[in-house]
């Protein structure tokens, strides 16, 4: 299965270097021992009969990917969580794996795109030869528009929900004042979610898809009257286990949208975890009072604890934040555009180490402090 995702042809491999690997299967093994993409169970053995666990199968497909674990990519024993949490497969898989694991997995690689950027591994197929691209329109792996579970499948990964606290109390007891959503702009662990996420937090934990749990690291740039926040998340979870990668989802803004469009979102509803809704543009642009930016209006549902999400157009890219709602409308529910977050990671004096979050609560207590004043004044 591994080689033919690969596409390899293996007729000119050379025999197998393992003792204990049938003669029909020598030559494909050989092929990707040569590769990198596997190795035996002891020196001269292979294993060949032995069954199939989630953790030999993914590192497999990671190598295969051009992920590496000998330059801590990721780690054997972390391989199915590792390929959940860069959204390589959406779900989890461990132990024992059987013909159906495999074949689901296998067709959520053909999504995938090689870590060195030169295309998808479905692409790559279709350029050797070895499918044809009508094969692929079927399986819909081409398709530009994407159904509700298309985007939650493809994009889950990337959204996380966040907890915040405000004390050191909350902080002890692991009891957060409030819940919210953000999700990962970049591989490296920049992500976006509300502004009004995070006032007044002094400490939040981003928790993702896989269950894992990574702190907020610091504020990279805010913005309290857009609503809108740009954070660091630690790469290093809270079980200090260091990841390489997060998913990430990219920015189109609300240039091309227009009343009517799909769109879906991926937040953090009432706090219960993460979930997919959709919906349609109502409005491109709704001056709403508590934002200085007109609001992006649509119908997909979300709840308290959505805010920060992803508002993703029918191509799964992000053209607002989920932010609020009338609270005395149907189906009347508010984004951010996301163009402002767009052009502040455009800018030249981004990636600058930011601040924390206890810094930003006291600059805005001092700021209220000080209007207060001058209104007693």
């Amino acid at each position: 299965l591994l080689l033919r995702l690969s596409g390899a042809d293996t007729s000119s491999a050379p025999s197998s270097a393992f003792a204990d690997v049938p003669a029909a299967a020598a030559r494909d093994v050989s092929y990707a021992a040569a590769q990198g993409w596997v190795g035996g169970t002891s020196p001269g053995r292979f294993g060949p009969d032995q069954p199939v666990t989630a953790n030999a199968w993914f590192t497999m497909l990671l190598r295969f990917l051009g992920y590496r674990d000998n330059i801590g990519d990721f780690t054997v024993s972390d391989a199915p969580k590792f390929a959940q949490r860069i959204g390589l497969v959406s779900r989890a898989y461990a132990g024992q794996l059987n013909g159906a694991d495999l074949a689901e997995s296998a067709v959520e690689v053909l999504r995938a795109g090689y870590r060195d950027g030169s295309g998808t591994v479905a692409q790559r197929l279709v350029s050797l030869g070895r499918c044809s691209q009508a094969a692929v329109n079927a399986l819909g792996l081409s398709a530009r528009e994407l159904t509700t579970r298309q985007a939650a499948d493809r994009y889950t990964a990337a959204v996380f929900c966040l907890d915040t606290y405000e004390s050191q109390e909350a902080i002890d007891k692991r009891d957060s004042d409030s819940q919210a959503t953000g999700f990962f702009v970049s591989p490296d662990g920049v992500a976006v979610t509300c502004y009004h996420s995070i006032d007044g937090a002094i400490h939040g934990i981003a928790t993702l898809s896989t269950g894992e749990q990574y702190e907020v690291a610091s504020v990279l740039w805010y913005d309290v009257a857009m609503d809108l926040a740009v954070l660091r998340i630690s790469r290093t979870s809270t079980e200090q286990k260091v990841t390489s990668a997060f998913a990430y989802l990219d920015i189109a803004g609300i240039t091309d949208i227009r009343p009517g469009d799909v769109v879906y979102t991926l937040s953090n509803p009432l706090g219960m975890g993460l979930a997919v809704s959709n919906g349609v543009i109502s409005a491109i642009s709704r001056d709403v009072d508590r934002y200085s930016l007109p609001c992006v209006m649509n119908t997909a549902d979300i709840s308290f604890g959505s805010s920060g999400g992803a508002l993703l157009n029918i191509y799964g890219r992000v053209i607002g934040v989920t932010s609020g709602a009338y609270r005395q409308g149907n189906n009347m529910y508010l984004a951010v555009p996301a163009d402002k977050i767009k052009d502040v990671l455009k800018d030249a004096s981004f990636g600058m180490e930011g601040t924390t979050l206890r810094s930003v609560a006291e600059e805005q207590a001092e700021l209220a402090d000080a209007e207060l004043a001058s209104e007693g004044s």
